[in-house]
């Protein structure tokens, strides 16, 4: 497969992918640790006859993008953590509306400001739900500066399908980390792209958010002749708001069902030496590529450890989490907070003897501590 070498950082190929992928539109306000996502898609886009506006804050941009989206524009947003949850209110929205757009999240230390220039994974929880409410929230998680050009373009490509916000997690040391990443070629890239569906029948039978039980609904761009209604109400097939009781029932349970049940199309995870593996360890984002320096230690020293690195965040990959951690006694999970998703790990494999790895100073867990901690074990 031919591919491309560039020499990047993450923030940087998060922003070339989302242009390459078919992004019109970026709505944003530059907040360390993202703001060069911002900065490189504001020169990138005028010349792909796109626009780049900073809006006055967090919940303009995320306004400003979900209108463009409604518009049929492929549209993205970058923020970390205080900025999702300024968004959080009007990502309900888009979820409501199913209005797809793509979120990029750089990770750095909180709540609140927190730790503005240092690293965190601190966010795993609140991209499973950012907003209140009932639905099934997608999150992808970049471990490698590739991945924060591929996962980004895969992005674009779910929201159009599921037709729902999209997050992308980067974290703040593999936003900055500059180095060479080989990526698909661009024309591999326009291949790949599934532009989201479009009724192209009579405009007085078309009903947007009627559709199957597990399904997205299909809205047409607005100003082209078909008429319909945005809402954060609970709505009925033209989007009107409705409390009857059925049909709110129904709306609900499809914008769960329409992930749930398509959670193949979605899930992705690397296995790394698990093969033979006796200790399990679970990483993802920049702690993975830590968690593979140890390995080769721990395998050099004759303890057969591997990786398992969740790829898709949310839904998780708990089926395979399950099988491992059925067949593998000793279990770490190392990140970058107090241990958000080792407690996904526990509800997948129904155990409660995982062990963790955590730490929440705003500093890189090194290859060196991860080998000492698998030792105790």
């Amino acid at each position: 497969m031919a591919t491309r070498e560039i020499i990047s950082t993450g923030n940087e190929l998060a922003a070339i992918a989302g242009v390459d992928a078919g992004c019109t539109f970026f709505g944003g306000y530059p907040l360390t640790p993202s703001s060069e996502v911002m900065h490189v898609i504001s020169d990138l886009l005028p010349k792909v006859g796109g626009t780049c506006i900073q809006m006055e804050d967090e919940i303009a941009a995320i306004c400003a993008v979900i209108g463009a989206g409604m518009a049929g524009e492929r549209t993205m947003t970058g923020t970390s953590g205080p900025g999702m949850s300024l968004k959080a209110e009007n990502l309900g929205l888009a979820q409501m509306a199913e209005v797809p757009l793509v979120c990029v999240n750089v990770m750095r230390g909180g709540p609140s400001t927190g730790l503005p220039t240092r690293v965190s994974q601190g966010d795993i929880l609140q991209s499973k739900n950012p907003s209140h409410g009932d639905y099934k929230s997608i999150t992808l998680c970049a471990g490698t500066l590739a991945e924060c050009y591929t996962e980004t373009v895969r992005a674009f490509n779910i929201a159009d399908r599921f037709m729902q916000p999209v997050i992308v997690l980067l974290d703040e040391t593999i936003g900055h980390m500059h180095g060479k990443a080989e990526l698909p070629t661009l024309e591999e890239v326009k291949a790949g792209i599934v532009p989201r569906k479009k009724f192209d029948g009579p405009a007085e039978e078309y009903f947007p958010y009627e559709c199957e039980h597990d399904e997205p609904a299909v809205l047409n761009p607005m100003f082209e002749g078909y008429r319909y209604h945005f809402t954060g109400l609970h709505h009925d097939k033209n989007g009107f708001p409705t409390e009857e009781i059925e049909t709110c029932r129904k709306l609900i349970q499809r914008l769960e069902d329409k992930v749930a049940l398509h959670e193949d199309e979605i899930e992705s995870y690397e296995e790394f030496m698990m093969d033979d593996a006796e200790v399990m360890i679970i990483a993802y984002g920049s702690v993975s590529l830590a968690a593979k320096e140890s390995i080769r230690h721990l395998r050099a020293d004759g303890i057969k450890a591997g990786l398992f690195r969740p790829i898709t965040i949310w839904p998780s990959p708990a089926t395979k989490i399950k099988e491992y951690t059925d067949k593998i006694d000793k279990v770490l999970v190392v990140e970058l907070n107090i241990g958000q998703f080792h407690s996904e790990v526990q509800r997948a494999s129904s155990r409660l003897d995982i062990d963790g790895l955590f730490k929440v100073n705003g500093r890189p867990i090194s290859p060196y501590e991860i080998v000492n901690k698998v030792k105790e074990l």
